[in-house]
């Protein structure tokens, strides 16, 4: 059975304590730092008056991410899809080529 942790992570000047597996630390701890490095970047950046909106932005800035990169690896494994089935064609004209 996975050993499990109890950390404590701070977000916004809150402090989240969770109980995780021992293997999610790392993802969890930087994904924390990455957070608060946006927080900062958007408090530099922008006027804010609530961090309410501050962390709004940071959600949707890291979905973004994610959406996209959902969408550039469709793109991807399309293209790659199209050349396979190219290849599979030449393949095919080849073998019968050779059985004449």
């Amino acid at each position: 059975m996975a050993e499990k942790l109890k950390i404590k992570l701070s977000i916004a000047n809150r402090v989240y304590p969770l109980t995780i597996d021992a293997h999610q630390e790392e993802g969890l701890r930087k994904a924390a730092k990455n957070i608060e490095l946006m927080i900062k970047q958007f408090e530099q950046s922008y006027s804010v008056r609530d961090k309410q909106d501050v962390l709004a932005m940071c959600a949707l800035q890291f979905a973004s991410q994610v959406e996209q990169q959902s969408i550039d690896k469709t793109n991807v494994n399309s293209h790659i899809e199209e050349k396979l089935k190219n290849l599979n064609e030449l393949l095919d004209s080849f073998l019968v080529s050779q059985r004449s």
